[in-house]
C-alpha cells in the first residue's frame, strides 16, 4: 500500500496571510516528497476559508517546480464547473509543468454553497451526469479530433492543446461512494477515489466491498487502483492524541455546517462554532472521532492502516487538513513517515 498527502490551505482566523499558508502547504508537500509519499492531492473550492483551492492546476504547477520525485494530482476537480475542452487544455499544461507526474482526479461535487453561487440551480442529480458526461468525453478529446454532441456540452472537431507528456492522458481517478458511481469509474477504466469521511471502518470495508463488485461487473477492464482517504494524525503520547481528537471533532463539526450551509457567511469565514453547535453532532463526540478516524500513536496507526492493506487498499491518502496550526501538522506528518512508513516499505 503506498501513501499520498491530500491538503488545502485552510483558514479560520483572518489575521493568517494567505501567502503564509501557501508557504506552509509546499513545506508539507516538499516533507512528503522526502519522506516519500508517492502523489499530493488537492481539491477544489470556491469562496471558502475553510477550504483554499479556487483551482488545483495553479497549485501543482507551482508545486512541480518545487519538487522532483512526488506525483502531483487533482483530488479532485468538480466536472460541472469545467468545459471538457478548458478542462483537457489544463491537464495537458499541468502535466508538461510537471515532467509527466500529473494525476487527475474528477468529482461531481458535493456542496450546495459552492453550487447556488459557481452553478445556480444545479443539484446532484444534474452534477452526477456531468460527470459522467465529462469522463468519456475527455477520453476522446485526448486521442485528438473531436467532436462531441452531448446532453450537457457540445462542440464541434478539437484538439486540446497542449497534449500532457503522459500517453494517452495522465491516470484519471473518480470519486465514488454509492455503487454505481464505483461501477461506471471502474466501467471508464479509471481509478477509484474513496473516503469513509468520520463513519468508521465498517464504511472503510464497505467502500472496497462496492469496488470489488464493480470489478466482477466488468472482467473486460483491467482491475484499476482505489484510493482510500482520511483524516490522519499519529501524536507522540496520549496527551498529543487527546488535543488531535478534539481538532478533529472540531474539524468535522465545521464541514458539516458548511456542508448543509447552515451558518452565516461573512468575507468567505463561517460564524465560529459554539457549544451548542458542537453538541448538534453527537456522531463527532470524542469517542467516536478518536475510534472512526486514524488517529493515534504510531503503533496504533500502524494496526489500524495493516488492516486497510488487508483489506486491498492500492493507496491511503493521508488527509491533513484538521483545524491544527502548521507546527502540529509538521510534527505530526514526520512521525508518520518516520515511524509508520517504515512498516510498510
Amino acid at each position: 500500500m503506498k501513501f499520498s498527502l491530500f491538503l488545502h490551505m485552510e483558514r479560520y482566523d483572518a489575521a493568517k496571510p494567505h501567502k503564509a499558508l501557501f508557504d506552509e502547504m509546499t513545506a508539507l508537500v516538499k516533507v512528503a516528497e522526502e519522506g516519500g509519499f508517492e502523489t499530493a492531492w488537492i481539491g477544489e473550492h470556491h469562496g471558502m476559508e475553510f477550504t483554499i483551492a479556487p483551482n488545483p492546476f495553479v497549485n501543482l504547477a507551482y508545486l512541480a517546480a518545487k519538487t522532483s520525485k512526488i506525483r502531483l494530482g487533482t483530488g479532485t476537480v468538480v466536472a460541472p464547473f469545467w468545459h471538457p475542452i478548458k478542462l483537457a487544455g489544463e491537464i495537458g499544461m499541468t502535466d508538461l509543468a510537471s515532467n509527466g507526474r500529473l494525476d487527475v482526479g474528477i468529482a461531481r461535487g458535493a456542496y450546495s454553497f459552492e453550487y447556488e453561487r459557481m452553478f445556480p440551480g444545479l443539484d446532484a442529480w444534474g452534477a452526477g451526469g456531468r460527470l459522467r458526461e465529462m469522463i468519456p468525453c475527455l477520453q476522446q478529446l485526448f486521442a485528438g479530433d473531436y467532436a462531441h454532441q452531448g446532453e450537457y456540452w457540445s462542440f464541434p472537431k478539437t484538439t486540446p492543446v497542449p497534449r500532457p507528456l503522459q500517453q494517452p492522458h495522465p491516470p484519471l481517478w473518480v470519486a465514488a461512494r454509492d455503487p454505481n458511481s464505483h461501477d461506471f469509474a471502474v466501467s471508464q477504466g479509471c481509478n477509484v477515489q474513496v473516503t469513509s469521511l468520520a463513519a468508521g471502518d465498517g464504511e472503510v470495508a464497505s467502500l472496497m466491498e462496492r469496488f470489488n463488485a464493480a470489478c466482477a461487473n466488468h472482467p473486460e477492464v483491467p482491475r484499476p487502483q482505489i484510493m482510500m482517504l482520511m483524516h490522519t494524525f499519529v501524536g507522540e503520547n496520549a496527551t498529543e492524541v487527546d488535543a488531535g481528537v478534539d481538532d478533529m471533532r472540531r474539524f468535522y463539526c465545521c464541514f458539516s455546517k458548511w456542508f448543509k450551509n447552515e451558518k452565516p457567511i461573512n468575507q468567505g469565514f463561517m460564524e465560529a462554532l459554539n457549544d451548542e453547535d458542537l453538541a448538534m453532532f453527537p456522531n463527532y463526540a470524542p469517542e467516536l472521532i478518536r475510534n472512526n478516524l486514524v488517529i493515534g500513536t504510531p503503533d496504533e496507526v500502524i494496526a489500524r492502516l495493516k488492516t486497510y492493506e488487508a483489506l486491498g487498499y492500492d493507496q491511503y491518502s493521508f488527509w491533513i487538513d484538521s483545524h491544527m496550526d502548521f507546527e502540529r501538522k509538521l510534527k505530526s506528518l514526520e512521525l508518520f513517515i518516520n515511524q509508520v512508513m517504515p512498516a510498510f516499505a
